[in-house]
């Protein structure tokens, strides 16, 4: 499998980190996003929507980072991170969009503006972090995962954007469930960590 990926991006590593997480056998290659490489023509053949990450397993083509989550899990029959009960598939795919969704819009946006000087009001993606962070303390706060009793890709899906979080000026101290959450992550056989860069709070 090969994965063309940005180091700095969290979809990207969202990727990286499961096929890390259950030890499968991939090659990154890295597209210059700053060089324009995501919008070629070449790439757009692979991804229309010009955004990385996109996994290529023999041919078969599977952009955006939740969808390879899903794949992987379902290639390598790995039940423990994505069940087939649908009550389970249920409570992963309900993460998936908050992914998808709060999380792009709320630290992954907070980030863009102060790594990448995206154009958003900071102060507004600031305040639409901080308001999905509070439920994701709420719910870690009556068990260890978000989606079962043991980790999941609903797990994995979250943790790149709200670890950086501090990046984009989002402090992450009000939220002791979450970073006791963050170091059970970190601490699964085949962990990969997020590069960091001093933006933000983590500024040097």
């Amino acid at each position: 499998m090969k994965l063309y990926d940005l180091a700095l991006s969290g979809h990207a590593h969202r990727a990286r980190l499961f096929l890390s997480l259950v030890g499968a056998d991939y090659a990154t290659v890295p597209v210059d996003l700053a060089g324009g490489e995501h919008k070629s023509p070449a790439f757009l053949k692979i991804n229309p929507f010009g955004q990385v990450p996109v996994l290529d397993d023999d041919g078969t083509i599977i952009p955006d980072s939740n969808a390879i989550l899903i794949y992987v899990a379902k290639k390598l029959g790995r039940t423990d991170w994505l069940p087939e009960d649908p009550e389970g598939a249920a409570r992963v795919q309900r993460w998936l969009s908050v992914a998808a969704g709060p999380i792009a819009f709320g630290p992954a946006a907070a980030r863009l503006v102060t790594v990448f000087g995206a154009p958003f009001r900071l102060d507004e993606v600031i305040a639409r972090a901080h308001a999905i962070l509070a439920l994701i303390e709420a719910e870690l706060s009556a068990r260890d995962w978000l989606a079962a009793a043991h980790p999941t890709i609903a797990d994995v899906a979250l943790y790149s954007y709200v670890v950086a979080a501090p990046e984009g000026n989002v402090d992450l101290a009000p939220y002791p469930a979450i970073r006791a959450w963050l170091s059970r992550i970190e601490e699964l056989p085949g962990f990969l960590p997020f590069p960091r860069t001093e933006a933000g709070l983590s500024a040097a």
